[in-house]
């Protein structure tokens, strides 16, 4: 530590992303990228862009992405934000929501035990005093759970990195309690796009009806652009409101305008995206199926992705399993944490790619 850091850098300890390698030897299944390119409307659209208008500040409201948002997804603009990534949304949502430790009447805020590593991390950054509420045995969320005193709730729907989704009659009811608390209701909709079920939908359709709940969205996963970094928010206005409220206490300019070019466009080329996540659930059934066959203990998935953790009559732990595949050259994520040390979360790659994890997985397993 730097004689030269406030207390607040001592005691944080950041986020720990995904390894990403500098070469292409690996099968990288450990960061749920979308193994498929992104719509050549998108390419187009940021070739357009990158023209001498680039001497000029971007569009600090977004309004040309956040109008293609709004058509999307049949909202005002007025309830659209539009961010560098989700990650960087959800950090301004939990600077405008949750109140500081130390404010008066402030109360924890929840979210669960098994999540993304992210929510801890922006709570202790901004103080924000938080509890962690735990998940059932299978990894499930119960709303019930989260019906005590707090100063709000988030949580990814699918969760992360568990895969499970709540239906959407569930958050309604979760959304009201809070409504009726004064508190928001945050969900975090990175990987709603994956979800097939009956009865698991975006929230998106309750924000009208609810003015404490906010959704956010990434097109990191479903839109095939984690190199492009942006996210979005849709919510009541006044939700809207506190958000570039934060944004512009930090920087007014957050997406850059080639970005915003090849965001729109990937907004509104939803059909191409559509066909293409599709395969993407397809090949997760078939991934699913194909572990189970082999003893994996596989957590039913609504995501771009699988959490599964290897049979014990194999003799081979998560740990090993995961460097046994590092080995040859198939990377998956593994989270060093109590009651899921032993799963792996596994990106859905390329039918060819998880062919090739599948029998990687199969040679282990026997060897």
């Amino acid at each position: 530590m730097s004689l030269y850091w406030n207390s607040r850098v001592k005691s944080l300890a950041p986020y720990i992303p995904g390894e990403q390698p500098r070469d292409r030897k690996f099968i990288k299944l450990n960061t749920n990228e979308n193994p498929y390119p992104p719509s050549p409307k998108v390419i187009e659209a940021i070739a357009k862009a990158a023209d001498e208008r680039l001497r000029l500040y971007p569009d600090p409201a977004c309004t040309e992405f956040r109008e293609a948002v709004a058509a999307r997804y049949g909202v005002a603009v007025e309830q659209v934000f539009a961010g560098n990534g989700s990650d960087e949304v959800l950090a301004f949502a939990f600077a405008a929501f949750f109140e500081c430790q130390g404010v008066s009447g402030a109360v924890p805020i929840l979210f669960p035990d098994i999540t993304y590593s992210f929510y801890p991390v922006y709570a202790r950054l901004w103080d924000v005093p938080f509890r962690t509420v735990s998940l059932k045995d299978n990894f499930s969320i119960d709303p019930d759970d989260y019906k005590q005193n707090n100063g709000g709730i988030i949580f990814p729907n699918p969760n992360a990195p568990t895969a499970k989704a709540l239906a959407l009659d569930a958050i309604t009811k979760l959304a009201g309690y809070e409504e009726k608390n004064g508190k928001a209701l945050i969900v975090d909709e990175a990987y709603i796009a994956f979800a097939d079920k009956p009865g698991i939908k975006s929230a998106v359709t309750l924000v009208k009806q609810f003015p404490n709940l906010l959704t956010v969205h990434t097109l990191s996963k479903a839109a095939s652009l984690a190199g492009l970094r942006v996210g979005f928010a849709i919510g009541h206005k006044d939700l809207i409101e506190a958000l570039c409220r934060v944004r512009d206490s930090v920087n007014s300019y957050t997406v850059d305008r080639l970005a915003l070019a090849g965001a729109a466009a990937a907004v509104s080329d939803f059909a191409y995206y559509d066909e293409v996540n599709r395969h993407v659930c397809s090949t997760r059934e078939k991934v699913s199926a194909s572990l189970a066959q082999m003893g994996f203990t596989v957590i039913p998935s609504q995501a771009n992705f699988v959490f599964a953790s290897p049979p014990a009559s194999s003799g081979k732990s998560g740990m090993q399993v995961f460097s046994a595949l590092r080995e040859k050259g198939i990377l998956v994520r593994r989270f060093d944490k109590p009651r899921i040390n032993n799963y792996l979360r596994i990106s859905m790659g390329t039918d060819d790619e998880m062919d090739t994890f599948l029998n990687g997985c199969a040679e282990i397993i026997r060897g």
